[in-house]
């Protein structure tokens, strides 16, 4: 079986380092856009738990993990079906 495809998890930092340090300073000011912006964070930390919670299914299966950087991932481009 194939390696299974899932984004590198400093995808997930990265995304939620912008949105701390620069995007809620940037809407400090609007208290709506500031929790629409909380929001998100939270939603992102959910994602990354659960894709660490999917991960953790995998190893216990016995399946492989692949984290990709981009969908340009040189190794075992997954087909579709004609």
């Amino acid at each position: 079986m194939q390696p299974i495809p899932l984004p590198s998890p400093i995808h997930y930092e990265l995304i939620l380092q912008l949105l701390e340090r620069q995007t809620m300073l940037a809407v400090n000011d609007n208290q709506d856009l500031r929790h629409q912006v909380n929001q998100l964070i939270i939603t992102l930390r959910k994602a990354a738990a659960q894709q660490k919670h999917l991960e953790e299914s995998c190893q216990g299966s016995s399946l492989e993990v692949d984290h990709r950087w981009s969908l340009n991932h040189p190794s075992n481009k997954l087909t579709t079906p004609d």
